[in-house]
């Protein structure tokens, strides 16, 4: 057997197949919920992460995810919530997977040995932008190739996998190991490893969002509300954390041109748009000091 971690034999494997389905379901969810804890041994490089990728949002730069097979999947969710949770532009993400994202039922597999059409698409990359590689194993060559790639054209490289002093891990500047147990059924990394990387991938976006103000309160403040339900939630949330009632809220959501933010400034006393986005431009973004200075204009007047 190998001795990389994700490769390894569980400690209930011998016997698997002939034990009862219902013994075996239990196993399973015993180790997802254990891999569920893996990230916990990684919050100074998922801090440290997120704020790079924060910086990067700021300074106009661009967030590559880049991976292959059940890891590519993992990054692409990511990657794809980013735009409507967080209004992150589109222009300022680009999801890099092996053989391409899925059109079908079918995952490409040889994909991840090929490096030339990856390393041409970042062939832009450079100081202002952050790649975060995903690979349980940490060697995948598609997901390293483009972690050099990124280094030697100085981006920021964010690098998650789940085995130790791996490659991947080495060349990243903000290194986060998973340790994931063995699998159930071994190397099967869409387990285990794939549910230690989806928390440890959202903990960095959400991570990123609160640096960069888009969080208030545990509320997602600069969503975009394209649909039905977000414009219900974006009318709740300035009321919530306004007072404001629902007449009031939907006025002052028009008035921002969907601005969430803005919205919330107009309707706790911001004098009109133009006020809402300069005191959000004074405090970079974040509405509690922004909110703040309109409290404090009131005590004064």
């Amino acid at each position: 057997m190998s001795t990389a971690a994700t490769e390894q034999l569980h400690n209930q494997a011998e016997g698997l197949d002939a034990r009862p389905l219902h013994e075996v379901a239990e196993i399973l969810a015993e180790a997802q919920q254990e891999a569920s804890g893996a990230a916990r041994a990684a919050t100074d490089p998922i801090c440290t992460g997120a704020t790079a990728m924060a910086q990067a949002i700021r300074a106009g730069g661009t967030l590559h995810y880049a991976a292959a097979g059940s890891s590519g999947l993992m990054a692409a969710a990511d990657a794809l919530e980013l735009g409507g949770t967080f209004s992150i532009p589109a222009k300022q993400l680009r999801i890099h997977m092996a053989g391409g994202m899925p059109t079908g039922v079918e995952m490409p597999g040889g994909t991840e040995d090929e490096t030339a059409d990856l390393e041409r698409a970042l062939s832009s990359i450079g100081p202002n932008d952050v790649l975060i590689g995903v690979s349980a194993s940490g060697t995948t060559p598609y997901t390293v190739a483009g972690a050099k790639r990124a280094k030697a054209q100085g981006a920021c490289v964010i690098g998650i996998a789940n085995n130790p002093n791996s490659a991947l891990l080495n060349i990243a500047d903000h290194a986060i190991l998973l340790p994931t147990p063995p699998e159930v059924v071994s190397g099967s990394t869409r387990m285990g490893a794939g549910t230690a990387q989806k928390i440890a991938l959202n903990m960095l976006s959400t991570l990123m969002a609160i640096d960069l103000g888009h969080v208030h309160d545990g509320m997602m403040i600069n969503l975009r509300a394209d649909n039905i339900k977000l414009r219900i939630r974006a009318r709740q949330i300035v009321t919530r954390i306004t007072g404001a009632d629902e007449d009031t809220a939907t006025a002052a959501i028009e008035a921002a041109n969907g601005n969430v933010k803005s919205a919330i400034l107009i309707a706790a006393g911001a004098s009109d748009l133009a006020d809402a986005n300069a005191r959000l431009e004074t405090t970079g973004g974040k509405l509690r000091p922004a909110l703040l200075s309109l409290n404090t204009q009131e005590k004064q007047q």
